[in-house]
């Protein structure tokens, strides 16, 4: 459990006599005399929302002219190279790190215990557990979550397929931020009038076979789910060769082909993280007691191209307030 991680890391850094809010003094001097800090970043895989997150967080440190060395590494959606960059960033000399995604958070949680951890595009910190609380963390872990106003984005769903009933989701078995998500989804439908129904997938290349498995379904909802986003274009495929419209969790998916959604700016959202990180870097902030931070501006994204191709019209409202893709 998390309580039992932060008690464990807390009697590991009073045996080594490590004081996190001291990091702020651990930089070195950059070539114009001026601090410089080494930062390792793992990131579960190469995709735009988790891209733009750690683009953000870097950012951050840009933007408030802090000089940063950035070790930046990708698990190619391997937990297994996860850990092992986890791993490895232990044993180097870094003033900070940051997980990107959930599976990569928790590696990193299991073997960084003796400096900051950030974390980035977490759906639910608790559940994953990574914290003890949303509002008072422990230890040495904190960051922010990209929860999705998953209710929000049905009701979007229902005003672009008003006739829809049966909402089908495809996601990856292993990844908690997922079925948090989920779960979320079928509490949320039933109000609205509608069902969900789910297939599961433990690799992209079940992504298609999946899809086809939901059977007759009126539309598609996308959770922040690493996997499935990554592999975007394979369900694509299938909703637009059946003309059923996908609606996403975020923006990356709708440049992939989903429709439409309503969404989180992940750029926003990891120079969000890189500000907490700076507190922490200059300020000697205490990760500990540092709350999760949420995003708290939503945009409308989307994609005519694709509601054209997957038989559907967004209503002429949503389209005065959105970004297009």
């Amino acid at each position: 459990m998390a309580s039992t991680r932060a008690k464990l890391i807390t009697g590991l850094v009073a045996t080594s006599a490590l004081v996190l809010t001291g990091c702020s003094g651990g930089g070195s001097q950059g070539d114009g005399g001026a601090e410089s800090y080494q930062i390792g970043i793992n990131q579960l895989v190469q995709h735009p929302a988790l891209d733009a997150a750690t683009a953000g967080f870097k950012q951050a440190f840009t933007d408030a002219g802090v000089e940063a060395e950035f070790d930046e590494q990708n698990a190619n959606g391997e937990q297994a190279t996860a850990l092992t960059i986890a791993q490895q960033f232990a044993a180097d000399d870094l003033d900070l790190t940051l997980a990107v995604a959930t599976p990569a958070a928790q590696a990193m949680a299991q073997n960084i215990i003796n400096i900051p951890l950030l974390f980035t595009a977490v759906t639910d910190p608790v559940s994953a557990e990574l914290v003890d609380s949303m509002e008072a963390p422990g230890a040495n872990v904190t960051g922010t979550s990209d929860a999705a106003p998953i209710e929000r984005q049905l009701e979007l769903l229902k005003k672009i397929v008003p006739d829809a009933k049966n909402i089908g989701i495809v996601y990856a078995s292993g990844e908690v931020n997922s079925q948090v998500q989920v779960d979320q989804a079928k509490e949320a439908a039933g109000p609205l009038g509608l069902e969900i129904q789910t297939q599961t997938v433990t690799t992209v290349n079940e992504i298609q076979q999946a899809v086809e498995a939901l059977g007759d379904v009126d539309a598609i909802y996308v959770p922040t789910d690493n996997m499935i986003v990554s592999g975007i274009s394979s369900l694509v495929q299938i909703a637009e060769t059946k003309k059923i419209p996908v609606i996403a969790a975020e923006s990356g998916t709708v440049e992939g082909g989903a429709i439409a959604t309503l969404g989180i700016d992940y750029t926003e959202l990891g120079r969000q993280t890189g500000e907490m990180a700076l507190r922490i870097l200059r300020d000697g902030a205490d990760p500990a007691t540092m709350p999760i931070e949420t995003a708290t501006e939503f945009t409308y994204v989307v994609n005519e191209a694709a509601a054209e191709r997957q038989g559907v019209t967004i209503p002429e409202d949503i389209l005065a307030e959105a970004e297009r893709k």
